[in-house]
């Protein structure tokens, strides 16, 4: 196949000028000086926490953040009510369509506010740290209730992996909020699709943390136009209607990353696994060594993440132990309520697959820019893997719609990969 050429605009941004440039995180606009005075101390606090969070999170994880997140769990459920729901029943919400429509005025303002014409970003998982070849070995002998759709036999798949940063902002690393996702593009996969925008593939979506970061789409719009405002902080600390737990529960699972091949990443949400059946899956580092940030507690380089990980593939692979987690009660694991942490005493996380990432260099240019050509979306899968939950049956329609804002602001073609693509190398460029 012939060389991808880097299809982004040039901007003139450091070592990737095809690339959007790492830039502050934008200053509150709420129309009240004490409101945003608010938003900005709760960034500034967060940022500083950052310079110093690798010298005691890693105890403070081992100790810690299982009791309280525990805690955090249980709190949360002493305020829900059993819908009397089954395993992997749905139930929509009255104002669904109200509330996907007022996610995608939230993001397509933001977008068009943050980005000019062919320089258009996601409007999460904004910052490309790198997309890198992988294969996704199914593996043999897994249990019967496990065995459906990708995961029905032993297989190998070719796929693109995609890390990235939290979004809806391009900051220096250490000043975003410690939140990392991984986007898994498996190729050739056979089955009929949800969406049939492509034909042969399967995405895989995930964050590090293992709840998401609003309980439901009600919760979500909310978040949405307070991140309009540049004030995110505000949705969770409203008086009236506050989001408290959730923002324990996702400081608890975020902090200083060090590489994005050395977190773990979570589905977040439920997805079918073959009938009547929902499970949620999690990818985990095989080697738990840790690379140290440089110059903490003074300022790392910008994109530290893409560069560790560009040292780290460049002399030796990585890999990831992939698992599925079966939901075992409908109330204590939910379907429609995404800030639940799911407990492995209730259903423990069972290995299924290996993602292997090979040696290679990813760099280039050309090559994060094919990034930006990709489109990932949950409900590119099969039946058997469904995605389950109000906020699961939103993205499906707001991906696609600011899919295709991104597409008639930079004036690109989204492309299904083949896994068979190469790139021009970084001199070429």
């Amino acid at each position: 196949m012939a060389p991808v050429p880097d299809t982004a605009p040039a901007n003139g941004s450091g070592d990737s000028p095809r690339l959007n440039p790492s830039l502050p995180i934008p200053p509150p606009k709420t129309g009240s000086p004490l409101l945003d005075l608010l938003a900005k101390l709760s960034i500034g606090l967060t940022q500083l926490e950052r310079r110093f969070d690798p010298f005691f999170r890693t105890a403070f994880d081992a100790l810690l953040r299982g009791p309280l997140t525990d805690l955090v769990t249980c709190w949360i459920n002493l305020a829900r009510r059993d819908e009397g729901l089954a395993l992997a029943e749905e139930r929509r919400m009255i104002n669904e369509d109200e509330l996907v429509d007022s996610i995608i005025t939230s993001f397509t303002a933001q977008i068009r506010d943050l980005w000019k014409p062919g320089y258009a970003e996601r409007g999460g998982q904004t910052k490309t740290f790198g997309i890198v070849r992988a294969e996704f070995e199914v593996h043999d002998n897994l249990p019967p209730e496990f065995r459906h759709g990708i995961y029905a036999k032993p297989h190998t798949y070719k796929a693109w992996v995609r890390f990235s940063g939290p979004g809806p902002y391009i900051t220096p690393d250490i000043d975003d909020v410690g939140f990392m996702s991984i986007s898994v593009k498996l190729m050739g996969v056979p089955g009929e699709k949800l969406m049939p925008d492509e034909k042969h593939t399967l995405d895989l979506t995930g964050g590090c943390t293992p709840t998401f970061v609003t309980a439901d789409l009600a919760s979500n719009a909310n978040l949405q136009l307070e991140s309009l405002r540049n004030a995110q902080i505000l949705h969770f600390l409203n008086l009236r209607n506050n989001h408290v737990l959730d923002l324990l529960m996702q400081a608890l699972w975020t902090r200083t990353q060090t590489s994005p091949l050395e977190v773990a990443y979570f589905s977040c949400v439920p997805y079918l696994l073959g009938p009547d059946q929902a499970m949620q899956f999690s990818f985990w580092p095989k080697d738990e060594r840790r690379t140290s940030v440089p110059r903490l507690p003074l300022r790392p380089p910008d994109d530290y993440l893409r560069q560790t990980m560009a040292r780290t593939l460049a002399e030796k692979e990585a890999a990831f132990d992939v698992r599925l987690q079966l939901q075992r009660d409908p109330h204590r694991m939910p379907i429609e309520n995404a800030a639940v942490y799911w407990s492995e005493r209730l259903s423990p996380r069972v290995s299924v697959a290996t993602l292997r990432i090979s040696r290679q260099t990813f760099d280039s240019p050309s090559q994060l820019a094919f990034a930006r050509q990709l489109s990932f979306n949950p409900w590119h899968t099969i039946a058997e893997h469904r995605p389950l939950g109000n906020q699961s049956r939103a993205r499906r329609r707001i991906y696609s719609e600011l899919l295709g804002l991104r597409q008639r602001m930079n004036r690109t073609t989204p492309v299904e990969p083949s896994g068979d693509e190469v790139f021009l190398p970084s001199n070429d460029c």
